[in-house]
């Protein structure tokens, strides 16, 4: 509730931002990401991209490159994505796009510290490419995702899958207030330099 208030005028501001550079809601239809136990949730983030982003992506021929490019080696991001809005890239880079994500963790689905909440299809055709990684994943989804965490504060969508399940998978068996204290300390400048940001 505290950061909800303290970052309000972000707030206001990044949805006034999205509202005048491109049709569509505030927040994004984000697809459901993967939770503690295997529990489903739909994380809040402010819209980064145009209105079906996801659905475009695979239904659209003019974004048959960037869906080959998704589905080809250890990353499921997209460099230079063309569903990105101009406010979406910008919001993106500082990750400001993930402020709302804080009601996930009002509501218990979330935590401000914790493994990247993952795509249900990405775990699975990640899993096929790395078959190493699946008691990793199990030890994952065994907390609570997080808003920050080891991963992102160490290189971000520069970090192919495996590498990033390990770290996650870590942080799961190591967690502790002072690993936690030590992220939320590191994430500021993660959210400043962009270092890693798609």
């Amino acid at each position: 509730m505290v950061l909800l208030i303290l970052f309000s005028p972000v707030i206001l501001l990044v949805g006034i931002a999205i509202k005048l550079d491109s049709r569509g809601p505030i927040l994004a239809d984000t697809p459901r990401r993967v939770g503690k136990n295997n529990n489903y949730f739909y994380p809040y983030k402010f819209r980064s991209m145009i209105v079906n982003a996801y659905y475009l992506l695979k239904t659209d021929p003019k974004f048959k490159a960037a869906y080959e490019e998704q589905q080809k080696g250890g990353n499921y991001k997209i460099k230079n994505d063309p569903r990105i809005t101009h406010v979406g890239r910008f919001i993106r880079k500082y990750s400001l796009d993930e402020i709302p994500q804080l009601l996930n963790v009002l509501k218990g689905e979330m935590s401000l510290v914790g493994p990247r909440p993952y795509y249900p299809e990405e775990l699975e055709k990640q899993q096929k490419i790395y078959p190493q990684t699946k008691e990793l994943v199990k030890e994952v989804l065994s907390v609570k995702p997080g808003i920050t965490g080891f991963w992102q504060v160490s290189g971000r969508s520069e970090v192919k899958f495996d590498k990033r399940i390990q770290m996650d998978a870590d942080y799961a068996m190591k967690q502790s207030i002072l690993l936690d204290l030590w992220i939320i300390i590191k994430t500021p400048w993660a959210m400043i330099s962009g270092k890693g940001a798609l």
